[in-house]
């Protein structure tokens, strides 16, 4: 039987304000056996696409992005929050569920025609995924799909990315 990997999940009311059940993932990557998992299953997602790159969406999409391109043998880019890229970029502003952020990446850390998948660790209202694809596709990527670690189905993130092959590991 598979490790349940929603037992390593810790909920944090009112964080980071009032009124959001933060679901805190540090426990499952604190845990070997359940961080292990949790790779092993994106990368058996993605075993049979024919991927080029990795974009692992800040922060968290980074601790589980990088260790996946390498599984693969491809590479990982990085979508940053405003101001942590120091050469040319290319930027994005998005909608939260609770205010506004902008997005971006190096505008050389897509090469034009490479075929890139999306991870991070929570798929919420769907901006900052959405924003990540703008992204990728203005450098001239195409986004094949997009992986999380966690969906929070009830914010229906998924309506921002229509025809997408979209995936998680685990649904609240």
């Amino acid at each position: 039987m598979p490790l349940d990997l929603k037992q390593f999940i810790r909920s944090v009311q009112d964080f980071p304000q009032a009124g959001i059940l933060f679901r805190d993932i540090t426990p499952l990557l604190g845990n070997g056996e359940a961080f292990q998992s949790a790779l092993s299953r994106f990368q058996e997602l993605l075993k049979d696409e024919k991927i080029d790159k990795v974009v692992g969406i800040e922060s968290r999409g980074f601790i589980f992005g990088a260790p996946l391109a390498e599984r693969l043998g491809v590479g990982f880019a990085m979508a940053r929050k405003a101001g942590k890229l120091p050469a040319d970029k290319i930027s994005v502003e998005y909608d939260l569920e609770y205010g506004t952020n902008i997005i971006e990446m190096h505008s050389d850390s897509i090469t034009k025609g490479e075929r890139i998948f999306i991870i991070d660790d929570v798929l919420a209202t769907g901006g900052t995924a959405n924003a990540t694809i703008t992204l990728v596709e203005q450098l001239g990527g195409e986004v094949l799909g997009l992986a999380f670690l966690i969906e929070l189905k009830f914010l229906e993130g998924r309506k921002l990315l229509p025809g997408r092959a979209v995936y998680n590991l685990i649904e609240y």
